[in-house]
């Protein structure tokens, strides 16, 4: 859908892009407030303000280095920061916050498909912009359950991990940017098709069309 996009398309996939950013980074954040850790709240990341939230690399660069390449615009925000000894429950409590952020896309997700089906929605530049902003928090949601670090999903796989899985986990994470560049640019031919297809296979089902 990336390819043939018209301008008030693309000012869309912008929009969808900081509504489902901000709302999965500030999930992070409450989340972890919820769990007795003020960390993110001291940072200032409790808030929907995008502002807060965007990293000029992962934010900004890179979903438009991969539209450019012809790619579904994979992006990152600035990482919700938090102290794992002062969050509840340990390994679990951050296994919570790390899938507080994905949930939260989906719930998104669902709600938009459900406008679109209703039928209420007339106008075709309004439906348009009902489809992408599900497309797009449908990709947040699929991307960021990927269980290697340092996305979400690895907070979870990490919860239940054992000891030597983790300390690899460890020296992934530490990589920081460069895992998820090593993701995207040399692992994307192998789990690319996989995470496509899912994503559209969620996206069409949210909207009720058929592939």
């Amino acid at each position: 859908m990336f390819q043939d996009l018209s301008g008030h398309q693309l000012v869309f996939v912008l929009v969808s892009m900081l509504i489902g950013m901000s709302f999965h980074e500030a999930m992070h954040a409450f989340t972890g407030h919820w769990l007795g850790d003020d960390t993110a709240a001291r940072e200032g990341r409790l808030t929907l303000n995008p502002i807060k939230h965007i990293d000029i690399f992962t934010t900004v660069l890179l979903p438009f280095v991969m539209i450019l390449m012809r790619l579904p615009p994979i992006f990152a925000a600035k990482p919700v920061p938090f102290n794992p000894d002062r969050v509840k429950y340990d390994e679990f409590g951050a296994a919570l916050i790390g899938v507080s952020g994905p949930l939260t896309n989906l719930l998104l997700a669902c709600a938009s498909g459900l406008i679109f089906r209703s039928g209420l929605v007339t106008s075709n530049g309004i439906s348009d912009f009902f489809v992408i902003f599900t497309i797009i928090n449908v990709a947040l949601f699929v991307f960021n359950l990927i269980p290697i670090p340092p996305l979400d999903g690895s907070r979870v796989l990490y919860a239940f991990a054992p000891e030597p899985v983790q300390n690899v986990m460890v020296a992934i994470e530490r990589m920081g940017l460069l895992a998820i560049f090593a993701i995207i640019f040399i692992g994307w031919q192998f789990i690319g098709p996989v995470i496509l297809n899912l994503n559209q296979s969620i996206a069409y089902f949210l909207l009720g069309v058929s592939g």
